[in-house]
């Protein structure tokens, strides 16, 4: 099986999408192959992709309500070795519908099963990043349930994103000991860090003292080019591949790797 995380944040603008992204991009171009899993009503992943997430024949919400395989779902993107399972505004009505559903809670650990199995008559893949929705709702569960490896948290360098970090792990640890026995926090990225303000390092500071040995070393810098890279539906591997947020990211994605067992 590939290894599967999630990301999530119940706090929007934290820089979850545009980790998953370009984390999955630089994971394809050093030679791993990639599925980026958008489960986001706002599909943010998918526009970021270059993806028209009003014109993809099939999403995700195809995958969790209708049960709709996900060989069918996947589309290829503008890059090698890097897939995606597209988002849709149909999405958004996914969390009343799950209600109903069987195993509501586990219908994407299910269509991921799959993978790298001869059931799958398609590609395999060696990580797949689940982009999950700014709240703690189904959608997100279903994420941290089929996230077999773990969870990334990104964490703005804000005082606000501070508040809802405690109650994000509580619910992690519901999901793990109820639905996911093998979920586990794999680590916080601290995002949008301003060396200018004292802020920024006193958040960085107050989360590693909380959160010991479970920070990324690495510490994505605030960056106008990450911010224009999702409106040319590039990563910013692409778009800006010498900026700072250019190289953050490819250090995180190194540390990644190594911590994985699998450093470039």
């Amino acid at each position: 099986m590939p290894i599967i995380y999630a990301l999530a944040n119940q706090k929007g603008g934290v820089g979850k999408t545009t980790t998953a992204v370009n984390v999955g991009a630089y994971l394809a171009e050093w030679g791993q192959r990639v599925l980026v899993v958008d489960i986001d009503p706002q599909a943010n992943a998918t526009s970021s992709l270059g993806i028209d997430k009003r014109a993809v024949p099939l999403s995700t919400y195809d995958l969790l309500v209708r049960g709709v395989s996900l060989s069918r779902v996947m589309q290829l993107t503008g890059r090698v070795r890097l897939d995606l399972a597209p988002a849709s505004p149909a999405l958004a009505g996914a969390t009343v519908e799950l209600v109903s559903l069987p195993q509501r809670e586990s219908r994407l650990r299910q269509a991921l099963a799959v993978l790298n199995t001869d059931e799958e008559q398609g590609k395999r893949y060696d990580y797949v990043l689940i982009d999950c929705p700014p709240s703690l709702g189904i959608l997100t569960v279903n994420g941290l349930t089929a996230a077999t490896d773990g969870v990334i948290i990104p964490v703005q360098c804000e005082y606000l994103a501070l508040e809802g970090l405690s109650q994000l792990v509580r619910a992690i640890e519901l999901v793990r000991r109820a639905l996911n026995p093998k979920l586990r926090l794999r680590g916080l990225v601290m995002t949008m860090y301003d060396a200018r303000t004292n802020l920024s390092r006193q958040v960085v500071e107050e989360v590693r003292r909380h959160f010991p040995g479970r920070v990324f070393n690495t510490i994505i810098p605030r960056s106008v080019r990450l911010s224009e890279a999702p409106s040319y539906g590039e990563p910013i591997i692409s778009y800006a591949p010498h900026s700072a947020g250019a190289l953050a990211y490819a250090a995180l994605t190194r540390e990644l790797l190594a911590g994985d067992g699998r450093y470039r």
